[in-house]
């Protein structure tokens, strides 16, 4: 039957909800699974790949495929865990006090009938110049400032990137990312058909070298790089750093996705790599952490020569912003709430960095003052997804590293920390718990849970 491998996979799903396989316990591997059930390996294979599509389960490559923490939840983080939900680490969507009524007042004007009949029309990749404008304002820092007239707007931050790689990477070309990288980036790739090149990184995130080298190896279509509080290390690279960066691209003719999605939170940070790259870098940046992720807009400022087939690449997508979130977004940077919003965030990511700080100190982070989340390199003999396991068994949601990993080898074993989602007395709790947990013996997870995939798709 066609689809025997989905029933053979719903099984397994429900060994998982009934409690038969905890987070963090080991499936058999692929072939041990084919013999005892007597089915093709090939069968096999897309038992697991559909256990992993459904986020019931997690590959590590060398290890495994382990049992995740939990499922994905349904739909965006809140401010506040509801009911009986875990406490979520793993998102990672920051909430000012007093936001939403700064972003109502905000939208007053947009209410009378001719404003919003305009609104609502629908936008073209380069919006307007009052909304390029405006973007070129949220986008300024550290002395640097896009021409309005290279900026274009997406939907959200995923379409962006997504744009961007679209523009840049034909299907079955390589993309250069970190090692470590943000995990949506994976995904999209993998949508495009894209495939990722893993790029060393040190204590200020992307190698130099380590990218020139991928390159000649084999030729790269492009570099998808996290210059400023890279997620998950929360590492910056200083200016020489970034130079270096723009030398590689300018020598070997590559073209860099620069993301600094996060970087409003690092003022003092050195100018952006387009600010040292910019006929070479294509810039993507979004309000879903800056002001909400359900009201967003993303933005991409083109260098020169790349601006049509970036707005073939939005067209083509369907990824163009909603003309009424351009232009909410236009009010919201006129009249100061963007800036506003990101001050208190910004004060808000240095309270909860103190929570770690007092309550993970002891241990092996990677982290910044500044940020909203911290790598954790956990303690022998923990696991990542043994420890992610054993966190939501006390009802907290963490990132393994296997998530950001990129590469065939192994993931490490650490995990990220998200810090803005759950109020911080919350946090204070989930922290301590973590530390606790930490400190006590190590669960292993073992291949005993074979027998009950066994049972099941016997009974």
């Amino acid at each position: 039957m066609r689809d025997d491998f989905r029933r053979l996979a719903d099984e397994i799903a429900s060994d998982i909800a009934d409690g038969r396989l905890r987070p963090g316990e080991r499936l058999p591997p692929q072939r041990m699974y084919a013999r005892r059930r007597r089915i093709a390996p090939s069968t096999a294979i897309r038992v697991y790949g559909e256990l992993v599509r459904r986020g019931l389960v997690v590959g590590e490559v060398g290890r495994g495929t382990f049992v995740r923490a939990a499922p994905p939840l349904p739909g965006p983080a809140l401010a506040e865990a509801v009911g009986n939900a875990p406490v979520n680490l793993e998102l990672n969507y920051p909430v000012a006090e007093g936001q939403s009524e700064l972003m109502v007042r905000g939208l007053a004007a947009l209410a009378r009938a001719d404003v919003f009949a305009e609104a609502t029309r629908p936008a073209a990749p380069d919006g307007t110049p009052d909304a390029r404008r405006a973007a070129a304002a949220v986008l300024a820092r550290s002395g640097w400032s896009p021409d309005p007239d290279r900026v274009l707007f997406a939907g959200n931050g995923r379409q962006a990137i997504a744009a961007a790689i679209s523009s840049l990477v034909p299907p079955g070309g390589r993309l250069g990312v970190e090692s470590l990288t943000y995990p949506l980036v994976k995904t999209v790739a993998e949508q495009l058909g894209a495939s990722l090149v893993p790029i060393a990184l040190d204590a200020e995130g992307m190698r130099p070298d380590a990218l020139a080298a991928a390159h000649r190896r084999a030729p790269l279509s492009a570099v998808y790089v996290q210059p400023t509080l890279h997620n998950p290390l929360a590492v910056t690279a200083g200016a020489a750093r970034r130079a270096e960066l723009a030398a590689v691209l300018e020598e070997s003719g590559l073209t860099a996705i620069e993301d600094t999605t996060w970087a409003f939170l690092a003022t003092q940070a050195p100018a952006p790599l387009a600010a040292h790259a910019p006929g070479r870098t294509v810039l993507v940046d979004s309000l879903s952490k800056r002001l909400a992720p359900g009201l967003t807009v993303g933005y991409l400022v083109t260098p020169e020569g790349h601006r049509e087939a970036l707005m073939r690449a939005l067209r083509s997508g369907a990824w163009t912003a909603a003309g009424f979130g351009l232009a909410a977004a236009t009010r919201w940077s006129d009249d100061g709430i963007v800036a506003a919003v990101a001050e208190a965030k910004r004060a808000d990511a240095a309270e909860r960095h103190l929570l770690v700080r007092e309550r993970l100190g002891r241990f092996d982070l990677s982290t910044d003052p500044r940020a909203y989340y911290c790598w954790w390199r956990l303690p022998a003999p923990w696991r990542a997804e043994t420890f992610v396991g054993a966190a939501a068994e006390r009802g907290i949601a963490v990132t393994p590293g296997s998530a950001f990993a990129v590469g065939a080898h192994p993931a490490p074993d650490a995990v990220r920390i998200g810090l803005a989602t759950p109020p911080r007395e919350e946090l204070a709790r989930a922290l301590t718990t973590l530390a606790d947990l930490a400190s006590g013996p190590a669960r292993t997870g073992s291949a005993g849970s074979a027998g009950s995939i066994e049972a099941a798709g016997s009974a």
